[in-house]
């Protein structure tokens, strides 16, 4: 069988353990698997891009995956797959909404390639309601996250967030 490469582009604002989930059962299926720090211009990222790809190489390194590169991208994420000659694109939906968003943004990536299929893995239950969103307020009041996130990453994030 040919090698089968997958990208999974996440903005995580910090990456949590539901986004790592998402990597974590993906990689299990495919050759080469891409996480990619990408940047969404409508958000405002509260970690810079070097400390967002860190933060993924340590969910990698948890799990002790090597067909998995974290990798950093500012554009379309259809350009970048094809320059790694990737046959899809890995979402994870949560909830409705998250479908909603997706199938808006795959449509715009076929308009781009129509070659590049889009896939989705269902987030675990027990992941459903936990969003970078949640994480980044609780850690600004003072709450433990580290349910949430690797336990080696809640001072990075709770010091970035405080220090803004």
């Amino acid at each position: 069988m040919s090698e089968i490469i997958v990208v999974y582009p996440t903005s995580a604002n910090p990456p949590t353990w539901g986004h790592a989930d998402v990597m974590y059962r993906a990689a299990k299926k495919f050759s080469t698997l891409y996480w990619v720090a990408a940047v969404n211009p409508s958000k405002i990222l509260e970690f810079t891009v070097e400390q967002r790809v860190r933060m993924m190489r340590a969910y990698v390194d948890y799990y002790k995956l090597s067909n998995v590169i974290v990798d950093f991208h500012q554009g379309t994420i259809v350009r970048y797959a094809l320059n790694k000659n990737a046959h899809f694109l890995l979402r994870g939906l949560r909830n409705t909404s998250d479908f909603q968003a997706e199938l808006e943004l795959s449509a715009g990536n076929r308009g781009i390639d129509k070659e590049i299929e889009t896939i989705c893995l269902f987030a675990k239950p027990h992941f459903a309601t936990i969003s970078s969103k949640l994480i980044r307020e609780l850690a600004t009041l003072g709450e433990r996250i580290d349910q949430y996130v690797l336990p080696q990453l809640v001072d990075e994030i709770k010091n970035t967030l405080n220090h803004r």
